[in-house]
């Protein structure tokens, strides 16, 4: 869909996303970035040279999300970064999916409990601790929560690990639940399920799920970060609760 910046007689719109360096993190600021919006990103690394968007390292959160602590430290950063004490937009991206070693899919027999726990804290506690943590910036805009879920999380996969795939099940239904409470203050929360996306971190063997997509094809990141616009959009304005499922049809 087209961009389009805000008038110039509105604020700029904020977004705040985690795991911004790579794949669907990195395609949703470029869009974001085009549409005018300020981007603020947090990831557990230094701001990547590469990137593209302007603002970007004075934008910039280092935190590490499996940290509690340092959670609670980067959402007061946050804080204060908000000239209005508005956010318009919070979009939980980053996520963590352990191998075994070979790159081997950890199943619920051979996780550690330690690797559970991990992957849990990453995946599904921070996104509610940010949330919960700036739930009065976010009511002050009338804004949008995007969480990041996954097809793990509504079927067992192949490559996804037992403990990312019930982390994502997990998050999916947080989302509802967050939808109910948020709701009344005027935040919209939806979740999107990417499936099998075009990214770096492709596994080996992809190629023989795409066979039985209906569409025939990987997605792009792209086509994600165009859905995780429109649900933090005015086109969107009557859409919380919902699971966008972003597969090329993987589901049916």
């Amino acid at each position: 869909m087209p961009l389009s910046p805000p008038s110039t007689n509105q604020p700029q719109r904020i977004l705040l996303l985690t795991g911004a360096s790579r794949g669907i993190g990195h395609a949703t600021v470029k869009r974001f970035s085009a549409a005018g919006w300020r981007v603020i990103t947090c990831s557990r690394h230094a701001f990547p040279e590469n990137c593209p968007w302007a603002g970007g390292p004075e934008d910039h959160i280092q935190v590490d999300l499996s940290n509690p602590q340092d959670t609670l430290r980067a959402i007061d950063e946050i804080k204060r970064r908000l000239p209005q004490g508005e956010l318009h937009a919070l979009v939980n991206n980053a996520g963590i999916s352990p191998k075994a070693e070979g790159g081997a899919r950890l199943s619920t027999i051979n996780t550690a409990f330690e690797t559970w726990q991990h992957v849990f804290q990453v995946n599904f506690f921070a996104p509610i601790m940010l949330a919960r943590g700036l739930v009065d910036e976010l009511e002050r805009a009338k804004g949008s929560v995007v969480n990041v879920t996954s097809i793990a999380g509504s079927r067992v996969h192949p490559f996804a690990g037992s403990a990312y795939s019930t982390s994502k099940a997990a998050l999916a239904a947080l989302t509802r639940e967050m939808a109910a409470d948020f709701g009344p203050r005027g935040i919209r929360v939806n979740a999107i399920a990417p499936g099998e996306i075009d990214t770096a971190i492709l596994s080996p063997g992809t190629e023989k799920i795409v066979e039985h997509i209906p569409l025939h094809r990987l997605g792009t990141t792209d086509e994600v970060a165009k859905i995780v616009y429109v649900l933090c959009t005015e086109t969107s304005s009557y859409v919380t609760g919902a699971e966008i499922h972003i597969n090329g049809g993987q589901h049916v």
